[in-house]
């Protein structure tokens, strides 16, 4: 695997599970939330951390579905960008959404893996962006939404 991709791919992960100076990854965040803490929202019309999990799942299928220039790949659910959390929204279906963050966060990172260096400089499809920042900004998007789900869970023990 080039040096590069390599690089990339550590970055992805690192935003999302493998320890970090930074802080908690993505997915540390969530460890001991349960549906009804998911759920709490700061206030009229604020996200709560399911939204946010369902949020960034969207954008890793985007972002695959951009890097291999592939119209067939669909999010598995009806809707574009912020979805609700499903009705009703139990332990097993708040289990299942983070399940699915899983799923979609390891098929982008399989597309990464199966990148050449010649491709980082091209465009994926319908993105002004190239690849490379497109990797480098979906890992930037964990990082943000790992913060507000930080805030969201210190705000909701207040």
């Amino acid at each position: 695997m080039d040096r590069a991709v390599r690089l990339l791919l550590e970055v992805f992960d690192q935003a999302y599970k493998a320890p970090a100076w930074h802080g908690t990854p993505l997915k540390g965040t969530l460890r001991g939330v349960s549906a009804r803490d998911a759920l709490w929202r700061p206030g009229r019309g604020g996200h709560c951390i399911w939204d946010l999990v369902l949020h960034t799942a969207y954008w890793k299928c985007m972002v695959r579905r951009r890097l291999l220039r592939d119209a067939e790949i669909a999010f598995p659910r009806a809707g574009r960008n912020w979805f609700d959390p499903p009705r009703p929204a139990h332990d097993a279906a708040w289990k299942r959404d983070r399940a699915l963050l899983d799923e979609q966060h390891r098929l982008l990172r399989r597309a990464i893996a199966g990148l050449r260096a010649s491709d980082l400089a091209r465009r994926g499809s319908h993105s002004r962006w190239p690849i490379k920042a497109e990797v480098y900004g979906i890992a930037s998007h964990d990082l943000y939404h790992a913060g507000q789900i930080q805030i969201l869970k210190r705000l909701m023990r207040k």
